[in-house]
């Protein structure tokens, strides 16, 4: 039987990594990912994200799905159109397959995050 996986037992190490170079708007700023569950040969994976400030141009494929909620520091997500939307402590949303636009952290940022990739 699996076991569960809970939230208050102290997370795996993080990845470490950048946004890549031809999609940073200024320096790249550094990105923690601690996956804490991963199914379906990686089609879902759950876990805590952090960053520090700065900017980068997102475009999710039209199979990937995510649901967020910030924690820690605020963020501020805009779409192709110029809508941008903030995120602070407690916030939560859901980026939709297909969403194109840029991603950017005002302040060092924690969220919790689920990814749902399907083809």
């Amino acid at each position: 039987m699996p076991a569960l996986i809970t939230f208050a037992d102290p997370a795996p190490a993080a990845v470490d990594d950048r946004p890549a170079p031809e999609r940073a708007v200024g320096p790249a700023p550094l990105r923690q990912t601690a996956e804490r569950y991963a199914a379906e040969g990686g089609a879902l994976s759950i876990g805590d994200w952090a960053c520090e400030p700065g900017a980068w141009r997102i475009r999710f494929h039209p199979g990937r799905h995510e649901f967020f909620q910030v924690l820690e520091g605020r963020i501020r997500i805009t779409d192709e159109a110029g809508c941008a939307r903030e995120f602070g402590p407690g916030d939560a949303c859901v980026i939709p397959a297909g969403f194109a636009g840029v991603f950017e952290v005002l302040e060092a940022v924690k969220k919790r995050y689920v990814m749902v990739d399907r083809p």
